[in-house]
């Protein structure tokens, strides 16, 4: 179970905090939506929640333990909204092995399996790839660290209609095995999939009901 107690992030350089006591919870095989305007700390709550930034206070637990930003490294997987910009691999096969070179190709081609790119070339570039198949690739690029809790920021910005729909499938299968945070400004294909959902407005995170209009600028 993840769980943030009154999480505060305010940086030196900004006259308010872009996230004011944030309390959230989130299980096993749950689907959690935070959804908001562009600017509105989506994902800066992200980044806090796989370590890359440190909340000014409040705590993030897994488990009822307190985890320090090293260890929500190895907790969570973060799949930024445009992953195409921070591959590094010349084709698929180094950009899975990038940090586990010792990955097996058994481990490869299940984790390509798990998001439904086994049929292409481990000789084939990131880059050639469709915008929906840079998606899954950076989502396998996550599972192969087997993290416990997946970040997912726009996972559906800039795919067209039957990409988005094949995406969604996606993240159907993958909440029966991981804890998904999706954050997203576009909740009408996201909504149904969601168990919890919440709102970030000026900083505050609030819950909502999955029946209630949600109104983001």
């Amino acid at each position: 179970m993840l769980y943030l107690n009154d999480l505060v992030y305010h940086p030196a350089a900004s006259p308010d905090p872009i996230l004011k006591s944030i309390n959230l919870e989130l299980a096993p095989q749950e689907m959690g939506l935070v959804v908001g305007p562009s600017g509105s700390g989506k994902t800066t709550l992200l980044e806090i929640l796989s370590g890359l930034a440190y909340p000014t206070s409040g705590t993030v637990c897994w488990r009822q333990q307190v985890l320090t930003p090293e260890a929500l490294q190895q907790l969570a997987g973060l799949v930024f909204q445009f992953p195409e910009r921070h591959f590094c691999g010349h084709n698929i096969l180094e950009e899975l092995r990038l940090g586990h070179p010792e990955l097996t190709l058994d481990r490869i081609h299940a984790a390509l399996g798990s998001v439904g790119l086994d049929h292409l070339s481990l000789k084939s570039e990131p880059y050639a790839l469709s915008g929906g198949q840079q998606r899954r690739l950076a989502l396998a690029v996550q599972l192969i660290r087997q993290p416990y809790l997946l970040l997912l920021d726009e996972p559906t910005a800039g795919l067209d209609w039957s990409m988005r729909q094949q995406l969604i499938t996606l993240l159907r299968q993958l909440k029966k095995e991981w804890s998904l945070l999706v954050v997203s400004h576009d909740t009408s294909e996201l909504m149904g999939l969601a168990d919890r959902v919440w709102q970030l407005h000026q900083g505050e995170l609030i819950p909502l009901e999955k029946t209630a209009p949600v109104e983001v600028a």
